[in-house]
């Protein structure tokens, strides 16, 4: 006997399960499939049988999922919504021509951004939607074709590819520097310090940072925001020192609306990936945009000015 490759109970039962999950009712689970309420049974009863387990406890007033009931019933509306989609898309001819690509507010806002006119021009057939958060579990979302992210380039069931490393160094405006100097780093335990909290776990703070290199996080005067480019218009507003992402902000420095402060640079641990998950198939559309974006990759690394570590490279925790 050939073995199942999924090794799924008959799809129809899973299918009369979910829809009467969702109902919570075997009478209006069978009137949306026009079939009887005693069909609707007997499909469930053979998947609890086939399961081994109840899925479903039956009373006076109905039904109720138990536990398991609960976590077959998530999977299966996760799948089946993505699934409908899907189909819907085909039905539009839009499968080839549509997809979704995730990043953080800042790299979305001021690295990626600019930069899309440019496959606009060279695939005007395909549609790019973007997930902007910096709530990175964000990123596993179903309908997200293609994930830009920063760290190490390990992340459980995705496949990566670096794009490019990164440099940090203390940021602020000119007039900000004027009225403290440009002085050594060991002055910034003295200076209003913006920083970025409420993010990712993984986000690069002045704690870590001032810490690296011996300067006692308790002297420091922290302001917190809860996104990077709010830190850096307040940065541009002479507000404080931010840490600056090299990628993100040598636009602005080459602007003038920022300026180094001090020569302390550092090399953060990991870098910036394109990813993806490893059991889709990436569609005709992502891989254009996959390619475009190794292209940008390399012009980037190409393009911008090596800036030094004047330290130790941080390391992961």
């Amino acid at each position: 006997m050939v073995r199942k490759f999924y090794d799924l109970p008959p799809v129809t039962s899973l299918a009369v399960f979910e829809t009467a999950a969702r109902h919570c009712s075997f009478t209006r689970a069978a009137a949306e499939l026009n079939v009887t309420p005693g069909a609707v049974s007997r499909q469930i009863r053979g998947l609890e049988d086939n399961l081994g387990v109840p899925l479903f406890l039956r009373n006076n007033r109905g039904v109720i999922l138990t536990v398991d009931g609960e976590a077959l019933f998530h999977v299966l509306a996760s799948g089946f919504s993505h699934a409908a989609d899907t189909v819907r898309a085909i039905r539009r001819g839009e499968t080839v021509r549509r997809i979704t690509v995730a990043c953080s507010d800042v790299f979305g806002s001021m690295w990626l951004a600019p930069r899309m006119p440019g496959f606009w021009q060279r695939y005007p057939e395909i549609t790019v939607d973007h997930l902007i958060t910096d709530n990175t579990p964000d990123f596993r979302r179903a309908e997200v074709d293609l994930r830009i992210r920063f760290g190490s380039g390990t992340w459980a069931d995705e496949t990566s590819e670096l794009m490019f490393d990164d440099r940090v160094y203390p940021v602020c405006s000119p007039s900000f520097a004027a009225r403290h100097g440009n002085a050594s780093f060991s002055a910034l335990k003295n200076l209003p310090l913006l920083d970025v909290e409420w993010v990712a776990t993984d986000w690069l703070r002045w704690e870590d940072m001032l810490a690296h290199v011996g300067i006692p996080v308790h002297a420091a005067s922290i302001r917190r925001f809860g996104k990077f480019s709010v830190a850096l218009q307040a940065a541009m507003a002479d507000q404080g020192v931010v840490i600056g992402w090299h990628r993100i902000v040598d636009p602005l420095i080459r602007e003038g609306r920022l300026m180094r402060y001090s020569d302390l640079v550092m090399q953060p641990p990991g870098g910036y990936f394109l990813t993806w998950n490893t059991d889709r198939t990436l569609s005709a559309a992502a891989l254009h945009f996959k390619a475009w974006m190794a292209k940008l990759a390399h012009a980037e690394k190409a393009a911008t000015a090596p800036v030094p570590i004047t330290h130790a490279p941080l390391k992961l925790v």
